[in-house]
């Protein structure tokens, strides 16, 4: 009896349960992602809305006579473009792309078309991954994409090498949007790693632009190539908050809206913590920016803003639930708002009337910002004990050249190696280990080399 007049009452405790978290998500609004984030400058976003357009050009069959520019035109000149592959060129092994040498902004760009899904060969890029199927530099990659990134270098390495070396002052640039910015992202990873490959560029020179990005490498390499890869997002667009494998998302691409609520309930009940101390989930790659234009409970679109970090937890884990989480992800809306955004950055800076030398301290103050937002996200990961985390070297007050770096390094992997063969075999020693293992505080607190490994220095 006592059981009969219990179940009412559990049945209200189910019911307000499903109460809140139905009022919860649809509060949830794209704006709560970035609530916290700062500002981006007019400097640090002047590429996105250039590059968006060089996108939309791999779309045009002859660039002198286009057909779908937008307003003012792609900003190519022809005869800079260096070559054009479709997919007959590629043979399904890649998305379409251009290789455009932009002298104007002082920048060799590789531009990668979207998803396109007429194209068979298309979805088996995409399909060709499972969940902890690819390891890459300590972490989790799609293994589709990395094939299709693989395909380009290796097809363009000598020309981009050429380029690169002829060109000493340029950027290298892998753009790409949707399925293209998962391969783009990719190639900024293997050229990054390999750096000999393009006659030993220079991290710095390399940057990647992913348009409404595809999660393709897990949270260690997200944050770890901040420094190189930029992810621009749209307000709701659904992709890089999809959790789910993109080879379900388009096994199931005609019952989409199903496939995303039922993703939305399913991580609506597992912590955070544990999302984040999964080592093969996938996400968004590298310094986020995302371009807020709506409200909640107001109509219409409003001024855009754009917020940036480099986040580790909160990196878009949840989906929106909106009208506008497909239509967010288009490039050509990108582009348009992108645009709109840059427009109101400089007309600010415009009624600012800041000078030249206050424009070189600002942009040198926002490239320390920028390493120390970095820094401070490494430090975050390692925190939260993210899988393969660990601190950057310049915080030990030890290391800041690239020499120090390949020598710290070796310096690991001895040490590595030494415990592991000693006592038991294959011991794994974490990063943390590994550190108090070769680090000591001084007096002011700061991380220094043990004595006994500074001869070996």
């Amino acid at each position: 009896m006592s059981i009969i007049c219990g179940l009412p009452l559990l049945e209200c405790i189910y019911c307000l349960a499903c109460a809140r978290w139905a009022w919860n998500r649809c509060l949830h609004t794209a704006g709560h992602d970035s609530v916290t984030w700062g500002l981006a400058t007019a400097e640090e976003f002047e590429p996105v809305p250039r590059l968006c357009r060089y996108i939309l050009a791999v779309y045009e069959d002859n660039i002198r006579h286009p057909l779908w520019e937008p307003p003012g035109g792609y900003g190519i000149n022809p005869d800079w473009l260096i070559l054009r592959k479709t997919y007959k060129d590629t043979r399904g092994r890649a998305p379409s792309y251009i290789l455009y040498l932009d002298h104007e902004h002082s920048d060799i760009v590789l531009a990668i078309r979207g998803l396109n899904l007429a194209k068979e060969s298309d979805y088996q890029v995409l399909l060709d991954n499972q969940l902890g199927k690819r390891k890459f530099d300590g972490g989790y990659v799609h293994n589709g994409l990395l094939k299709a990134a693989g395909w380009v270098l290796d097809a363009e390495c000598e020309v981009l090498k050429e380029l690169v070396e002829e060109h000493p002052n340029y950027t290298l640039t892998f753009a790409g949007h949707s399925l293209g910015s998962g391969v783009a992202a990719m190639l900024a990873l293997v050229v990054a790693q390999h750096q000999d490959k393009l006659g030993n560029i220079n991290r710095s020179r390399i940057r990647c632009y992913a348009i409404a990005p595809a999660r393709c490498m897990s949270l260690n390499l997200a944050v770890r190539y901040a420094d190189v890869i930029n992810s621009v997002v749209l307000q709701d667009d659904f992709l890089p908050r999809t959790a789910t494998p993109l080879e379900d998302i388009f096994k199931s691409l005609f019952c989409l809206p199903c496939l995303l609520c039922l993703r939305c309930m399913k991580d609506t009940c597992i912590p955070e913590e544990k999302m984040l101390k999964d080592p093969r989930r996938l996400y968004a790659p590298g310094r986020l920016y995302h371009i807020v234009e709506r409200k909640p409970f107001r109509c219409g679109r409003f001024p855009p803003v754009v917020k940036t970090a480099v986040p580790v937890d909160g990196r878009f884990e949840h989906i929106v639930l909106s009208c506008n989480a497909t239509s967010d992800h288009a490039i050509i809306w990108i582009e348009r708002e992108s645009q709109r955004a840059m427009d109101l950055m400089l007309e600010k800076d415009r009624i600012m009337e800041i000078p030249a030398k206050q424009r070189m301290e600002k942009q040198e103050t926002l490239t320390k910002e920028h390493k120390q937002e970095y820094k401070a996200a490494l430090q975050r990961a390692v925190s939260l004990s993210v899988p393969h985390a660990y601190s950057p070297l310049s915080e030990y007050g030890t290391f800041d050249e690239s020499e120090d770096v390949e020598k710290y390094n070796s310096c690991k992997l001895s040490s590595e190696s030494s415990v592991g063969s000693s006592g038991k075999s294959k011991s794994k020693v974490s990063w943390n280990e590994l550190i108090e293992r070769l680090f000591d505080r001084d007096e002011s607190g700061h991380m220094v080399l043990k004595k006994s490994h500074r001869d070996d220095w």
